[in-house]
């Protein structure tokens, strides 16, 4: 299972999410707490390589390929995750001009039941996505990081609807791994997307808090070991 931990700003957040194999980085991300200029972006990341397991992340709602390339060459990040709306032409243009093993990630967002990008599920897979992120939104629409949780059968309907493999977010913590069993269980979940749940009071990744997480997603409820 991969674990993603998101919105790390510092090295003392990238140290605090040791374990999680993924961390991610925000890039033009308007009004977002967590974003991160070009040149930090590469701070950072360069912080997230010396981890002998995680990865950096480039998570951004940037739209154009172009810029995207520039900051995927500036953080070294082998997965982009497209966290806005971004057209499956985007992922098109994206798709030729990265390196090759770079991870296209792209979020379909659920508002009341209801994936916005319903319609447009095969064309993102025919442009060259890899992997699905399933995210919640807000009644008003809010993005990213809102703590809003899914439902899991809301979850495995639309997960029907195409053939990648997903991954999960939206309100997640240690708690949560019973509710989502039959979602754990499908034969192409990835793994799970946290942010709110690893923070403390003052905003700042917890490592006591990633611990519990880890623990709690990683083992395996049939025999204890680490999936």
């Amino acid at each position: 299972m991969i674990i993603k931990v998101c919105g790390a700003t510092t090295e003392q957040d990238v140290v605090s999410a040791a374990g999680a194999d993924l961390v991610g980085l925000w890039y033009a991300v308007p009004g977002g707490r967590a974003n991160l200029g070009l040149s930090r972006l590469a701070g950072v990341a360069a912080a997230v390589r010396r981890d002998r397991r995680a990865r950096p992340a480039l998570v951004t709602f940037e739209a154009d390929p172009g810029r995207l390339s520039e900051a995927v060459s500036a953080s070294g990040a082998s997965w982009v995750q497209l966290h806005g709306y971004q057209p499956p032409g985007t992922v098109r243009v994206l798709r030729r001009i990265v390196p090759r093993e770079t991870t296209l990630l792209k979020v379909l967002h659920v508002r009341g039941g209801r994936c916005q990008e319903q319609f447009l599920v095969e064309a993102y897979q025919r442009a060259g996505t890899d992997v699905f992120l399933i995210d919640a939104v807000t009644e008003d629409g809010r993005i990213g990081s809102t703590a809003s949780s899914l439902q899991p059968e809301a979850v495995l309907a639309l997960a029907e609807r195409f053939r990648l493999p997903f991954m999960l977010a939206g309100g997640l913590g240690p708690a949560s791994r019973e509710r989502f069993r039959d979602v754990v269980a499908h034969p192409r979940f990835l793994g799970i997307d946290v942010d709110s749940s690893v923070r403390g009071g003052d905003g700042r990744i917890r490592r006591d808090r990633v611990r519990a997480l880890l623990h709690a997603w990683r083992e395996d409820r049939n025999g204890g070991a680490p999936v």
